[in-house]
């Protein structure tokens, strides 16, 4: 008869520096003082319990952008997680300064495939074997450089490239811990759910990898899914949710014999408070709400951005200023650099900079009408719908499309009212991020638009543009126009239900 031991195994990922609970139908839900409770409670209850982290602790919040990553560390040391892997925004700040704050964490930091390229020695531990109640559980740090765009900057470092090179490191890995009688392997991984799914198929069998724990693009699911015998699973982002196995590990076998698994709420019924890491947040926010709470502007009503794959009037609002401020034809940007989901109507200083965290140059490039074409039509390619957490554009004032799913094609590309033109060159804006991964966002190299006209920054912070033009002026307003209008197929649509983005 095998032996069997429980494992309760809690997790979290992309929780963006989503620190402070927050009123939702007069109920408080999320933030990290009821998560840490929920745990601490689960840690209480049950014997053997593991709380892992799967990428993305930072950015997102005031209090995190203002202590670059310090204040989320210290918040973290308190949370007390027992093994975290690294995600895209923990380079935010810079290597040197992500290793700094490695140095910080009282909690291993794994990660597989950050190297130096001089001697391709790694960065950080690409595993760890945490032992418990006689049981030893591997756990293997996973990402690949398609979420980890931020190191093409950095020439010393290197990554993985694809996802068969990732696994190749994987099995590297297996083999060798394997022989010390592995009972049980999970993969934290940082790559997205439809890359979780493509790894899972990848994975040969006698690796012995039992889950895999995944993070990036902030899926919420309602049971696991199961591909080659391996549940994936994400626990959606910021802290409204915690992922809940509960295992029996067959210690005889390793392996699993059978396990459930849940997401759990954050809220007020299910969750004490934990007072310690209450008054650590409140000093924060209290030391960012004083420096922070000057009044920028004010708008007509409160501005949305539901959802970073659809036209928005943050969106709208924020492309067009840039778009004004800069004197050029087209203003893509990205919607990912909006964090929040609404704006308004009073705009404090904190409020935009929680709203706009990421802060880097904008560049003006040249593009023909074809290139546009194309860069569009690769921004709006079936993955972006499906979970694969491409990046989406939103567009300044004069240009508007209309794309079709089922046919892929666009019905309308218009500027200014006039077809857009092949053979006419476009000025167009660009955060330096999204030009440096031109080719991931719009399959177009630089060297190729360059060759219309050769691209340059022309300021150093677009959040110092934003700032400054929301200044002028009050009851500023931003209306849906139809600047993107998208006919969906069903499936689409109900892929990004199910992900809730």
């Amino acid at each position: 008869m095998s032996n069997l031991k429980k494992l309760t195994l809690l997790h979290s990922n992309d929780m963006h520096g989503d620190f402070l609970a927050e009123k939702v139908d007069e109920k408080l839900v999320g933030g990290v003082s009821m998560l840490s409770g929920y745990i601490n409670k689960v840690r209480s209850e049950e014997e053997n319990v593991i709380y892992a982290i799967a990428g993305d602790m930072f950015r997102g919040s005031i209090i995190d952008s203002e202590y670059h990553g310090l204040s989320t560390i210290q918040i973290m040391n308190l949370l007390a997680p027992d093994i975290v892997t690294l995600g895209n925004h923990e380079i935010d700040y810079g290597i040197a300064h992500l290793l700094f704050l490695e140095k910080c964490a009282q909690f291993p930091i794994i990660n597989a495939n950050l190297y130096i390229k001089l001697n391709h020695v790694r960065l950080f531990e690409p595993c760890k074997v945490i032992s418990i109640d006689g049981m030893k559980i591997l756990f293997i740090g996973i990402l690949t450089e398609m979420v980890l765009n931020e190191c093409k900057k950095d020439e010393l470092i290197g990554t993985f490239i694809t996802l068969e090179d990732a696994v190749k490191e994987i099995g590297r890995i297996c083999n060798t811990y394997n022989s010390i009688d592995i009972d049980f392997t999970v993969l934290l991984t940082h790559i997205g759910f439809e890359e979780d799914k493509k790894l899972a198929r990848m994975l040969d069998p006698t690796w012995g990898v039992d889950v895999i724990i995944g993070g990036h693009s902030h899926t919420f699911l309602d049971k696991p899914c199961v591909v080659n015998g391996i549940p994936i699973v994400q626990a959606g982002t910021g802290t409204d949710q915690i992922g809940r196995f509960d295992i029996l590990v067959d210690t005889d076998n390793n392996r699993i014999d059978s396990y459930t698994w849940t997401p759990v709420p954050i809220n007020a019924e299910n969750c004490p408070k934990n007072p310690e890491i209450e008054d650590m947040i409140l000093n924060y926010k209290n030391t960012t709400d004083e420096k922070y709470g000057v009044i920028l502007t004010t708008f007509v009503r409160e501005l949305t951005h539901p959802s970073r794959y659809m036209e928005t009037e943050l969106g709208n609002l924020f492309a067009d200023l840039l778009k004004e401020s800069l004197g050029m034809d087209i203003f893509l940007l990205a919607s990912g650099s909006i964090r929040c989901p609404k704006l308004g109507h009073v705009v404090t200083k904190g409020d935009f900079m929680a709203a706009f965290p990421y802060d880097d140059q904008a560049n003006i490039t040249y593009w023909t009408g074809a290139q546009l074409k194309h860069g569009i039509l690769h921004m709006l390619r079936d993955q972006a719908f499906f979970g694969d957490h491409t990046e989406f554009y939103q567009f300044s004032s004069g240009l508007s499309v209309e794309y079709d799913m089922k046919t892929h094609s666009l019905i309308k590309i218009d500027f200014n009212g006039e077809p857009v033109r092949d053979d006419r060159i476009y000025s167009v804006g660009l955060q330096d991020y999204h030009l440096r991964n031109l080719k991931d966002s719009f399959d177009l190299e630089i060297e190729e638009i360059d060759r219309n006209q050769k691209h340059r920054a022309v300021a150093t912070s677009s959040a110092q543009i934003l700032e400054e033009m929301l200044t002028l002026g009050q009851n500023k307003d931003a209306r849906i126009e139809g600047r993107i209008v998208l006919h969906l197929t069903d499936s689409a649509i109900q892929a990004l239900l199910e992900s809730g983005r």
